[in-house]
This record gives C-alpha cells, structure tokens and sequence, in this order.
C-alpha cells in the first residue's frame, strides 16, 4: 500500500507551529521595546489585539463548521504584529475591531491559512488607517521632541530656544499638550519639505526639521521616538530578524532587496535634492519599513515563492515604498503597509514570470 501525493515530494520537518513559534520568539524583542519605551498602553494593544485574534478565529472555525486551528499559532502571530504596527494612543475597541478584521476578513473569509493572498495584519492596520485616521496618526509626544512641542507643535528646534529662555526667566513652565498628530521623525520630516515647497524655499543648505546627528540616529536605532509601538526600535527588529534567518524560517532575498531599494532611492533622491530630502540612513530607521521589510514582506503565504520573484517583490515595495513617501503634496508620511499590500496582489503573476523551466522543455 503506497500513499500517493502530488509533487514536489521533498519533506521538511518543519510544521505550522513550529514556524509560527520561531516568529513569536523572534517578535520577542520587539514586544520588550515597545514595553520599555510605550508602557502599559504597549500591553494593553498587544493583550487586546492577540485576545481577539484568538477569539476571532475560533469563532469563525466554529461558523464555518471547519477544524479549529488555534494551535498552529497562525491568529497568535497576526495580533502580535496588528498589535506591533498600531500608536500606543490608539483605543482599545478600534484595536479589537482591527484584529477581527485581519483575521475575518483578510484570512478566514479565503479560507484560512495559506489561502489569503494579502498579509492579514496590514488588511487590519490599513482598514483602522481608513476608518480611523486621526487616532491612528496621533502620538503621545517622546523626549526627542518635547522641547519643540512646548512651544509648537511644528517647530524646527533651533527656532526653539529663545522660548524656552524667556519662559525659564519668567519662571513659568509651558504646557506640554497630551498627544500630536504627525509627531514621528518621519512625519516631522514629510510635514517641513511640503511647507518648504509651497513657500519656494528650496534653496541647498536650507534648514532641517529636526537636528539629523548621531544622538538622532541612536534614539531612532534604539526606539526612542514617537511611533507605532513595535516600530521605533531596529535593534530589537534586527535581532529578530537575525534569529529567523539562523532558523531557516525567512530568506535574505526580501530584506536586502527591499531594504536597498529604498536606501539606494533615497541617496539618489538626497544628491538630486539635500534640501527637500532626507538622507539614505533616515528612511531606513524611520517609520514602519524595518518591521515591514522583516516581518511582514516575508510573510511566506502572501509573497513569491522563487528566489528571483522575492527580489523583484522586494525591489518593488522599496519603490513604492519610497514614492509613497517622497511624491510632491503627497500628504501620507508612510509607504510600507501599502506597499507591500500592492505587491501581496502582485505574487501571483510574479511567480507565473519567475517559474523556473521544467527540465526537457523550452520556456
């Protein structure tokens, strides 16, 4: 007696769980710098978020008369990385309503696992985006730009200190609001150039939104910025990222290309135009790109399967990543969860482009 399969017949002997166990621990770091720099309300969204996944999915495997699949760690992974991508301000009903729209309507509505074609938790966190603009671009404003927001809310820091001067002389203390809107480095940044260009002030050497040094660069490697709580600090996501690689469980070929497409797009884009542009290492630190370049663009059921078709899928949402950011009026500081949601549609032509040749035949 023979059991007979279709092909390919190679075997591993990795499983679902055992998958999505390795890319818990690998969010690890990330979920322990979102605790340290964002508090309790980091806890709250990642106890929500995940309970309602859970929830979510057995609710619809139970509707839908199919096995439960809570234990192949599937749901678990997708509020952790909702979770990971939304403000720490954000509430917690809207961050409930994100998860059961991931896991509902992005996974469970095709089938479950490994038939969605899009990356659940970005359908989430692009649906609260929509429906929930204001508190999904409000932050609660960091160190990093407290001393600007005391006298503006859009303020280049230089211009800062004679009002801290005079307000220290009188003895009075400004009012720090409790949130702002657009107060990440990224949106800062996005915000200043659009002013720049309407009041035609593009002259080189112009000044820049914030103080671009090394105390800069080590509060945004670091996470010492305003953001989504799961993406401010590329240390923690680097090492994350490293483990996946020593386990097997991602490829080098999605991060290098995306990540050096948009490094090599900004460079260019800083050397046509250094007043209206931020730097190379800027927009690989800043925003969402790193956990999306990591984590969400290897997600292995909505990405190529072929080597080549995840570079070009890599080199493709580095494109639209940095278009999104860096269009004249474009108003969204943020490209990556669009991006990669753009070429999620993309995979199956691209691995119809990329099918290697079946030996004995022509292309």
């Amino acid at each position: 007696m023979l059991t007979v399969s279709p092909s390919p017949h190679d075997h591993a002997p990795d499983t679902v769980r055992q998958i999505m166990l390795d890319v818990v621990i690998a969010l690890l770091p990330a979920c322990v710098a979102a605790l340290w720099f964002f508090g309790g309300r980091a806890a709250l969204l990642l106890v929500v978020c995940v309970g309602t996944a859970l929830a979510v999915e057995a609710m619809c495997r139970l509707a839908m008369g199919r096995p439960q699949t809570l234990g192949d760690g599937s749901a678990l992974v997708t509020g952790i990385l909702l979770a990971l991508n939304l403000p720490p301000g954000l509430p917690a009903w809207q961050a409930a309503l994100g998860a059961a729209v991931a896991i509902a309507i992005a996974k469970q509505l095709f089938g479950g696992l490994g038939k969605n074609p899009f990356n659940p938790a970005l359908v989430g966190r692009a649906f609260l985006l929509i429906s929930f603009t204001g508190a999904m671009t409000t932050w609660s404003p960091s160190d990093w730009r407290r001393e600007e927001v005391r006298s503006s809310q859009f303020a280049v820091s230089s211009s800062d200190a004679p009002s801290q001067q005079s307000s220290q002389s009188s003895g009075t203390v400004p009012s720090v609001p409790d949130a702002t809107t657009t107060a990440t480095p990224l949106g800062t940044s996005k915000e200043f150039f659009a002013a720049m260009r309407s009041e035609q002030q593009t002259e080189k050497g112009a000044a820049a939104p914030f103080a671009w040094d090394e105390t800069m660069r080590r509060r945004m490697f670091l996470g010492d910025v305003n953001g989504c709580i799961g993406e401010t600090s590329a240390l923690a996501l680097l090492l994350g990222a490293l483990y996946l690689l020593w386990r097997r469980v991602i490829t080098w070929h999605v991060p290098v290309a995306y990540l050096g497409t948009v490094a090599l797009y900004a460079a260019v884009a800083h050397a046509i135009a250094p007043a209206t542009t931020m730097p190379a290492d800027f927009h690989l630190l800043a925003g969402g790109l790193m956990i999306g370049a990591l984590f969400m663009a290897t997600d292995m059921v909505t990405t190529p399967v072929t080597h080549s078709g995840l570079l070009i899928f890599g080199v493709g949402c580095g494109i639209l990543t940095m278009v999104i950011r860096t269009v004249p009026g474009g108003s969204y500081p943020e490209g990556v969860s669009f991006a990669i949601l753009i070429m999620n549609a993309t995979t199956p032509l691209i691995n119809r482009a990329t099918r290697p040749r079946a030996f004995g035949t022509r292309r």
